[in-house]
């Protein structure tokens, strides 16, 4: 087989529609623009609505894209774990403690420096955050997502960038 022989499978290829070519055939006349009009005559930019404010620019909300699935953590630094004094660390202590809000996933980071074992649990680490806990000779545990692994439920309505 040469390069020249090669073709598409019998049936794969349709011809284009040639419209407003005479009244002979299909898309004759008006070639399937209706009657009269702006939109029979010119080319009108797609959004376009004849002068009144865009639907894009009347409904600021739906610009963009907002992912609602996402996974979010809050942040909780050596130095925070370092200021607590606890020889373990849980979500439930640091929440005992003021540091994260209610159903909040924790990530530990790595800003600040430990100086003493702690045992933390936490749903992520930063890898800096874990080597430095297990050099001061401490323990970095990640607990299971409170969802497993599922997915986080959809924030928001019909409205919010779904």
């Amino acid at each position: 087989m040469k390069l020249h022989e090669l073709a598409p499978a019998p049936g794969a290829h349709r011809k284009r529609r040639r419209v407003a070519r005479g009244t002979g055939g299909k898309g004759g006349k008006t070639a399937g623009r209706g009657t009269k009009g702006q939109l029979a005559r010119n080319k009108v930019n797609a959004g376009f609505e004849g002068g009144q404010l865009p639907l894009t620019q009347r409904i600021p909300k739906l610009r963009g894209f907002q992912n609602p699935f996402r996974v979010s953590y809050q942040a909780v630094n050596l130095d925070d774990l370092e200021e607590l004094g606890a020889s373990s660390v849980s979500p439930d202590t640091l929440r005992a403690a003021g540091r994260v809000h209610d159903k909040a996933l924790v990530k530990v980071l790595g800003r600040g420096a430990i100086t003493r074992a702690v045992a933390v649990e936490a749903h992520a680490f930063s890898k800096r955050a874990e080597e430095a806990i297990v050099a001061a000779g401490g323990s970095a545990t990640v607990i299971a997502s409170p969802r497993g692994d599922r997915r986080p439920p959809a924030r928001g309505n019909a409205l919010a960038n779904r």
